[in-house]
């Protein structure tokens, strides 16, 4: 019997699991292409000459499955699965692409759609990680990938468009499931105790996160630093386009002349937006500031209720005493914590500047199965893993300066945070009363499965599959 927490690439609905999965790290690098050549693949697909010749293997409507794409996501499953995963078979691979496309045809066909807002934002956001990578050097980047920033965030961006479109549909399909307490006890009874799998150490860990405040002395020292950059963009020394590329701190606009495109009223920040309908095109604004730092906008053309403009932006940063002060903040937090005049877990709550981890009282939990306890390689924090090492269980840190990532940017920001290790579970074989959370999850994931699975036998009479004879091998049309 195969456990949906033991092995994610059970079952031909695995497009659930691998939806974040092949688009997560970008596996269309140079280095991927050379792979493909070499890698492993039925004998058919051999080329004496050791060039491989892209071609569609599976069409699902408009919607094309190329032998790239398939290989692509196979050596991205296969760094995952270095990590701890069960490495998937190609055929795998290759129903979960195939059920990908024909999520996006029957979306068409439903009316399932989500916004080119929605899909802008989070293209930029991921541009702007990928970039940060290579130290915002958009030069070393393109040398990387072979490729310019705007064929780069165009890849982006489908592939973004496509994950999104499938998690909506995944999330209409399976509307309404729920998993009561009966179900993980079925569930969990209907496991041989043979097959039962065996959990690693796990531990309970929260935090406490400060983000220094930046002081009105660093943020006028961004705002004069704007205006210095307006003033020779009017005396005719520079154009803003050129100033958006060198100085501007938004790394996916920057390398467009600080161009966002065009966005409609109640899709940007709404500081910016207010400005914006305050200039006319050509004109250029004085700093703005919104929760991504400080803008100088230019107005380029208004069409009825959208516009389009370009921006640079400066994001200050925290001094030395600012970041100080966020220790001082802590420290008497962590004074009110010991001496149990508030306990940790309301003090997360109400004065954490992490709200992922704040509205669970502080504590980290694993995104599969919502649980406190979780492995420390879960925590994917090599910092963090050896702060607990030397730790003890029940202690708490004094305050600990670390790099934070702002998820919007990708940017890495000063932070400062208390840890507190509460507990740590031995391993063990799975159970009900240690592991409750992780075998509702399997529940949840066993019954969506089958919800799918009924749905794909409808789905598919619906559209046109063709499929390559090459991998007729993986049924992939069978239920």
């Amino acid at each position: 019997m195969s456990l949906p927490f033991m092995n994610n690439w059970s079952g031909k609905l695995t497009v659930l699991l691998l939806a974040g999965l092949v688009f997560s790290q970008f596996a269309w690098a140079q280095e991927t292409d050379n792979t493909l050549a070499s890698s492993e693949k039925p004998a058919s697909e051999e080329k004496p000459s050791g060039q491989v010749l892209d071609k569609i293997i599976a069409k699902v409507d408009n919607y094309i499955i190329l032998e790239s794409d398939l290989q692509k996501a196979y050596l991205e499953a296969i760094s995952q699965a270095q990590q701890g995963m069960e490495t998937p078979t190609r055929c795998q691979i290759f129903e979960s692409l195939l059920i990908n496309k024909l999520m996006m045809a029957k979306s068409e066909i439903d009316s399932v759609i989500v916004s080119e807002a929605e899909v802008i934002i989070q293209t930029d956001q991921r541009f702007s990680m990928v970039l940060q990578q290579f130290g915002g050097d958009e030069e070393t980047l393109i040398e990387a990938y072979g490729k310019t920033a705007d064929q780069l965030k165009s890849e982006i961006q489908d592939a973004v468009k496509e994950q999104m479109v499938v998690q909506k549909m995944q999330g209409v399909i399976t509307e309404g499931l729920e998993v009561s307490p009966n179900d993980v006890r079925q569930f969990y009874g209907s496991i041989p105790n043979d097959s039962l799998p065996f959990f690693s150490a796990e531990v309970t860990v929260g935090q406490i996160v400060k983000k220094p405040e930046v002081s009105q002395a660093e943020k006028d020292k961004v705002v004069e630093e704007l205006l210095s950059i307006k003033q020779r963009i009017l005396d005719g020394d520079a154009d803003f386009a050129s100033m958006a590329t060198q100085y501007s701190e938004d790394p996916a606009s920057a390398a467009q002349g600080g161009d966002l495109g065009f966005f409609k009223r109640g899709e940007l920040a709404p500081e910016y937006e207010a400005t914006v309908y305050e200039l006319k095109p050509g004109e250029i604004s004085d700093p703005v500031e919104t929760m991504f730092g400080f803008h100088m906008i230019q107005l380029l053309e208004r069409r009825g209720n959208t516009f389009n403009s370009r921006h640079i932006l400066r994001i200050p940063t925290p001094s030395e005493n600012d970041i100080e002060k966020a220790e001082r903040y802590l420290d008497s937090l962590r004074q009110l914590i010991v001496e149990e005049k508030i306990t940790f877990a309301k003090a997360a709550k109400e004065y954490s500047d992490d709200r992922e981890t704040s509205d669970n009282g502080g504590f980290f939990t694993d995104p599969g199965t919502g649980s406190n306890k979780l492995t420390l390689r879960t925590l994917e924090d090599p910092v963090l893993y050896f702060t607990l090492d030397s730790m003890e269980v029940g202690t708490l840190t004094q305050p600990i300066r670390y790099d934070d990532v702002d998820p919007r940017t990708g940017r890495s920001e000063p932070g400062v945070r208390l840890l507190f290790y509460k507990e740590r579970f031995p391993a063990h074989r799975a159970n009900l009363s240690d592991d409750y959370e992780k075998l509702k999850a399997a529940a949840r994931r066993k019954k969506e499965e089958e919800i799918l699975s009924n749905w794909f036998v409808l789905a598919k009479e619906e559209v046109f599959i063709d499929i390559d004879p090459q991998y007729d091998r993986c049924e992939a049309l069978k239920n």
